[in-house]
C-alpha cells in the first residue's frame, strides 16, 4: 500500500517549513487564473479575516478557512513537484508577495515582523533562519509556459513592468491595487490582514511517495481550480519515459507541435483538445487487443494499464502525429489527400448522429495508411458509404449512441484483420427500414434529422462541396408561418416531414424562415438589395433550384419529396449490402 503524509496546515507551516521546496515540473499547463478568480480569492479573504468589516469579530484562535489540498510528490531532485494545486500556489505566492512589497519597508515592529514571516513562505532560508533573496521556495520548469521566468522574477523583485502584459503581471498588480485601497481604508489594522491569511487560512497537504499515487489521489479530488485534464497525466508519462531515454528536447517540441494542432481540429467541453486525440487512437489499440466489450473504459483507465506501458513505446506519440495529421487532412478538406467524393462523405459524416463514425475511421485509416500516411481512394470511399448507410439506418431503427457499440466494436477488429466492414450480423429488413423511415417523426431537436438531410443533400451530384465550419440549421420549405396564418397542411405531421425539410446556411434561414414560398425564393436564389448590396443565394444545390423552377411548395410535394427520399436511401443500402436478401 502507497504511504501518503497527509497534515492539515496554515499557509505558514507549509510555507516556511524547511523542507517545502515547491516544483511546478515540466508537463503542468501553463498559470491560468485571471483577474476574477483572484477577486474572488480576495474578497473571500477579506470577508474571513473581517466579519463584516469587523476587524473584532475575528477569532485567532478558532476561526479557519479552507483554500484546498495540495498534491505533491518527493522526485528523484528532492523537490516537492506539485501534481495539483499548481494554480492556487502560485497565485498565493503572488498575494504574499504583494502584500511584502508594502511591509518591507515599514518600521514599526508589528510590521517588521509580518515582513519576516512572509519572507520566510517565499524565500529559503539558511542555518540561522536569514532569508536568502536569491533562492526561492518555488520555481516553474512548465515547458508551454512563456512567462514562467516572469513569474520568479517578481517573487524575487517585487517589480512589473509596465511591458509585462502575462497572468502573473496582471494578478500581482491588481493585489497590489487592492492592498493599497486597503491600506487606505483601514490603516490601523493592515497588519491583521496578511498575519490571518498566513495564520488561519488553512490548506491540505498531500505527499505521495510517488508520480503515479499523486496523480492517482489528483484524479479522485475535485478541486476549485484548474484540474488536469487525462492529457496532462499522459504527458508527465510520456515526459518520464522521454527523460530516461535523453530525448526530453525532442519530446517537448514533438509535443507542443501535437498540442498546437489538436487545439485547431478538436473542440473540448472540459479537459483538453488532445483528449479526443487520445480516445480516437484508443479505438485503435483497443481493436488490436481485440476487445469487443460494448463498456468502454474510462481514458485514462484504459492508459494507465501496466503502469502506463503503451506511453512508454516510441511508436505511441508517432502514431498519435499521424493519426493528428490525418484529421487535420480531414477538418481542412485537403483535396490533394482526398478525392471529391471521399471529401463529401466526410462532409456527411460531420452530421453524423454520434460520434462513433470518428473512432472507426480512425481505426480504418491507422490500419490501412500507407507508408506517407495516405488512403487507397476507392476503398475508403466505399467504407465511408459503407459506415454512412449503416450509422444512419440503425440511428432510426435502434436510437441510442451506446446501442452503436454492439456493431462496431466487432468491426473494427476486423479491421485489424484486414477484412472489410460489412455488418452481416446486423442487416436490415427492408421493409422494417421503409415503415421505419414512414413514421419517424424527423423533429428538427433530433440528431438524425440534420445527418438525413446532409446525406439527402449530397446525393446530387451537382451539390458542391460545403465547408466544415459553415453553419447551417434546418429549413421548413413550406414554413411554419404558413401554416398557422393559412388553412395549411392537411396532415400537420407532414409539417415536420423530411420532404418538407433542408439544410439552408444560417444567415439565409434567419431571413427566409417565416416567409410564404413565393418570398422564400429571392432568399434561395440570391438577390441584390435596393441599396445594391448583393446577397447571396443558398449552396444547397436543390433549393437553389427550387427557386427556378418552382413557384408554390405545396403538401403534395412534400409527400412527393418524402417518398424520394425514402426510396433513395433504402436504394443506399441496398448498394451497400446492407439487406437482407
Amino acid at each position: 500500500m502507497s504511504k501518503l503524509n497527509i497534515d492539515q496546515q496554515t499557509i505558514k507551516e507549509l510555507f516556511t517549513n524547511k523542507r517545502a521546496d515547491f516544483l511546478i515540473p515540466d508537463y503542468q499547463r501553463p498559470y491560468a487564473w485571471d483577474i476574477s478568480e483572484c477577486h474572488t480569492l480576495w474578497d473571500d479573504i477579506f470577508l474571513f479575516a473581517f466579519p463584516d468589516d469587523d476587524f473584532s469579530k475575528f477569532d485567532p484562535e478558532g476561526d479557519e478557512y479552507f483554500l484546498g489540498p495540495i498534491v505533491t510528490f518527493k522526485n528523484s531532485d528532492n523537490k516537492l513537484e506539485i501534481i495539483d494545486g499548481q494554480q492556487r500556489l502560485t497565485t498565493l505566492m503572488l498575494l504574499l508577495r504583494a502584500f511584502y512589497s508594502f511591509f518591507g519597508n515599514m518600521k514599526d515592529d508589528n510590521s517588521k515582523k509580518t515582513a519576516e514571516d512572509i519572507s520566510k513562505c517565499i524565500w529559503k532560508t539558511d542555518e540561522f533562519g536569514t532569508p536568502d533573496t536569491n533562492k526561492l521556495k518555488i520555481d516553474s520548469e512548465v515547458t508551454s509556459d512563456d512567462d514562467k521566468h516572469e513569474f520568479l522574477s517578481i517573487l524575487k523583485t517585487g517589480i512589473v513592468e509596465d511591458s509585462q502584459k502575462s497572468e502573473y503581471a496582471r494578478n500581482y498588480r491588481f493585489f497590489t491595487e487592492q492592498i493599497n485601497t486597503f491600506l487606505v481604508q483601514y490603516p490601523t489594522y493592515f497588519a491583521y490582514l496578511p498575519n490571518r491569511l498566513m495564520n488561519n487560512c488553512i490548506l491540505l497537504p498531500i505527499e505521495a511517495e510517488s508520480q503515479e499515487t499523486a496523480l492517482r489521489i489528483f484524479s479522485t479530488l475535485n478541486d476549485r481550480g484548474k484540474p488536469l485534464s487525462d492529457t496532462d497525466i499522459f504527458k508527465a508519462q510520456f515526459y518520464k519515459y522521454y527523460k530516461e531515454n535523453n530525448k526530453k528536447d525532442e519530446f517537448i517540441k514533438r509535443w507542443k507541435q501535437l498540442d498546437e494542432i489538436s487545439d485547431k481540429i478538436f473542440s473540448s467541453v472540459s479537459g483538453s483538445s488532445m483528449d479526443e486525440l487520445f480516445t480516437r487512437y484508443m479505438y485503435y489499440e483497443r481493436a488490436k487487443m481485440k476487445i469487443k466489450n460494448t463498456t468502454t473504459e474510462a481514458l485514462r483507465k484504459f492508459y494507465e494499464k501496466d503502469g502506463y506501458s503503451l506511453l512508454k513505446k516510441d511508436e505511441t506519440l508517432t502514431n498519435l502525429e499521424v493519426l493528428a495529421s490525418f484529421w487535420v487532412n480531414v477538418a481542412e478538406q485537403d483535396d490533394s489527400v482526398f478525392s471529391d467524393k471521399v471529401l463529401k462523405n466526410l462532409s456527411v459524416l460531420n452530421y453524423a448522429p454520434n460520434g462513433m463514425w470518428a473512432y472507426l475511421t480512425s481505426v480504418y485509416f491507422m490500419q490501412n495508411k500507407d507508408s506517407k500516411g495516405m488512403l487507397e481512394d476507392k476503398s475508403f470511399g466505399e467504407f465511408l458509404d459503407k459506415i454512412i448507410a449503416f450509422i444512419w439506418a440503425y440511428a432510426i431503427m435502434r436510437p441510442g449512441v451506446n446501442a452503436l457499440r454492439t456493431p462496431v466494436y466487432p468491426e473494427m477488429i476486423n479491421i485489424i484483420n484486414n477484412q472489410k466492414v460489412s455488418f452481416n450480423d446486423y442487416k436490415f429488413d427492408e421493409s422494417d427500414v421503409k415503415l421505419a423511415l414512414e413514421n419517424y417523426l424527423f423533429t428538427n431537436g433530433r440528431p438524425i434529422t440534420k445527418s438525413m438531410l446532409a446525406w439527402w443533400m449530397y446525393t446530387n451530384d451537382k451539390q458542391d462541396l460545403f465547408l466544415l465550419d459553415t453553419k447551417v440549421e434546418i429549413e421548413h420549405i413550406y414554413a411554419k408561418k404558413r401554416q398557422e396564418n393559412e388553412n395549411g397542411l392537411i396532415d400537420k405531421r407532414n409539417l415536420e416531414s423530411l420532404g418538407n425539410k433542408a439544410l439552408l446556411e444560417k444567415a439565409i434561414n434567419i431571413r427566409a424562415s417565416d416567409y410564404r414560398f413565393i418570398d422564400k425564393l429571392k432568399y434561395y436564389k440570391g438577390f441584390v438589395t435596393d441599396k445594391g448590396k448583393v446577397r447571396e443565394g443558398t449552396k444547397n444545390k436543390e433549393l437553389f433550384d427550387l427557386s427556378s423552377n418552382f413557384n408554390d411548395f405545396k403538401e403534395t410535394d412534400i409527400i412527393e419529396r418524402k417518398n424520394l427520399i425514402i426510396s433513395t436511401f433504402i436504394d443506399y443500402l441496398r448498394q451497400n449490402d446492407l439487406l437482407l436478401n
